[in-house]
């Protein structure tokens, strides 16, 4: 199927378009997503796909970079939902870590500014390139650069030379 039959109505095989982005969307959604909502995520950005695929622009990016762009945003909606029925889990402390430094990574990338944030989760946790990071956070490839390269900056500066 190319691109073009996304919207091609209820005989476009769906499926087939999206089986061959379907591993770094699990891995978007599950590091995206609030605490056990991985999976309703991608439920509801597939269903949210099929439902505006008529609406897929080529010319704006890959469909890759679409089903991407969908997921990202229904992960940020899936921490509304979670904050709203666990109102205290800001204060809940974070699960064991599997290392000392896997924490302190972790916690360095999390006071990073949300912008920086999603960059270095999509470029280094869901492994995209750059191009799928400029859709996704529909911005320029060079704003994506720079993004990451202040980000990196500023975890070189949290987390010391011990971490080179």
């Amino acid at each position: 199927m190319t691109t073009s039959e996304l919207a091609a109505g209820p005989g476009a095989d769906f499926p087939d378009l999206v089986a061959p982005h379907w591993d770094v969307l699990v891995r978007v959604a599950g590091r995206l997503a609030a605490p056990g909502s991985r999976d309703d995520v991608l439920q509801e950005a597939l269903a949210l796909a099929w439902r505006r695929r008529g609406s897929y622009d080529p010319g704006r990016g890959s469909v890759r970079a679409w089903l991407l762009a969908i997921t990202v945003d229904q992960a940020r909606s899936s921490w509304r939902r979670y904050r709203i029925w666990h109102p205290l889990a800001d204060e809940l402390p974070a699960a064991s870590p599997d290392s000392a430094v896997r924490a302190d990574v972790e916690a360095a990338i999390a006071g990073l500014p949300r912008r920086q944030r999603l960059a270095v989760q999509l470029r280094y946790y869901a492994d995209l390139e750059v191009d799928d990071i400029a859709a996704v956070m529909r911005c320029s490839a060079g704003t994506v650069k720079s993004t990451l390269h202040d980000a990196r900056r500023a975890l070189r500066s949290r987390l010391g030379e011990d971490y080179r």
